[in-house]
């Protein structure tokens, strides 16, 4: 009985996400999932990919990923970049997808001060199919069974349409960052049964933070002494979408190079109801040749818990062309989360 309760608690918390953005817990590398005012904010030509494996101790996976990759043009002072992601859940096949283009205009308020002020026009495409989708009204709490097949109810198309606009703002100095983004500014329609009966909801996101410089470390290279950076950075991110909402806290120490980071994901909802979702551990390199490697796992700790769920387990690849260019040198580099 308890198996199968949380067979479906979990069921439909899958078929939920599909109404609502997926999480990422890496999404300063996921730059465009977090603001398409990042775009172009290595300053050179960049380009990543991200998956991530959605509790991965059930029989039924949730598989995401991202692809991306964004150049910053000195002449026009702005980024442009391309993504690509996706989400599949096995149970019923379930697939969402999307492209998207992005641009971003680099604004100097100050002689270390920036604004960033980014757009993205997007084309998404949800399909699914409904003999393997199972109804909340066939759902027997009390005696733990499945009334009726799969399926039984279901006449709309199993394919969805429709073009989308996130659009969002960073800030930015020498230890300090705020920004803001808004997500499905067109309200996509995401519903296979009825026209206009169920939009995605606009996500709003706020995230921050600060960053202390620490004693740099040296490295004798038996020709020359090279330094290499120390610091510690807090930050936080919050999104609410619909009736749901959000926080991460979290730290990372950047120790060139090797990153370690940790973040809290939890935030009391409007029942008074622990939201306790998960603790994040991280572990990145940052290597010379412009290549970055990150991995972070996601402890259970809401009532779904680690040994049913399995956690999640997430992976960046990101590579940074270098430039000897010396109007790079003009912008300062982020002080944001380098994951």
């Amino acid at each position: 009985m308890r198996i199968c309760l949380i067979f479906i608690v979990v069921l439909l918390s899958i078929l939920e996400a599909f109404s609502q953005d997926i999480q990422y817990s890496q999404f300063y590398a996921n730059p465009f999932y977090l603001n398409p005012a990042l775009a172009g904010s290595t300053g050179l030509t960049r380009v990543g990919v991200n998956f991530r494996n959605q509790w991965p101790a059930l029989d039924q996976s949730f598989i995401a990923y991202t692809a991306y990759a964004d150049h910053f043009s000195t002449k026009y002072n702005s980024g442009f970049g391309i993504v690509i992601s996706g989400a599949k859940e096995s149970f019923t096949q379930s697939t969402a997808s999307e492209i998207g283009l992005v641009y971003s205009y680099r604004l100097r308020v100050g002689e270390k001060r920036f604004l960033h002020m980014g757009a993205q026009g997007s084309f998404l495409s949800r399909d699914v199919l409904f003999d393997r989708v199972i109804l909340g009204t066939q759902l027997d709490i009390d005696k733990g069974v499945i009334v009726g097949e799969p399926g039984v109810g279901f006449t709309g198309d199993s394919q969805v349409r429709a073009a989308d606009l996130n659009t969002g703002l960073l800030y930015y100095e020498d230890m300090f960052w705020f920004g803001v983004s808004v997500f499905h500014l067109l309200e996509p329609q995401i519903s296979y049964l009825e026209i206009n009966s169920n939009r995605l909801p606009v996500k709003y996101s706020f995230q921050g933070g600060v960053r202390f410089k620490l004693a740099p470390g040296n490295i004798n290279d038996y020709f020359n002494n090279t330094d290499q950076e120390r610091s510690l950075a807090f930050a936080f991110n919050y999104k609410s979408q619909g009736a749901f909402d959000q926080l991460d806290l979290g730290a990372e120490f950047f120790f060139e190079p090797l990153i370690l980071g940790l973040w809290y994901r939890g935030l009391p909802t409007k029942y008074n109801l622990p939201n306790n979702e998960s603790l994040i551990g991280l572990i990145g390199v940052e290597l010379d040749s412009g290549l970055d490697f990150g991995y972070s796992y996601d402890y259970t700790i809401s009532r779904l818990g680690l040994w049913a769920s399995g956690g999640a387990h997430e992976v960046s690849v990101r590579y940074v062309f270098s430039s000897h260019d010396p109007r790079k040198k003009y912008y300062p580099p982020l002080p944001t989360f380098r994951y």
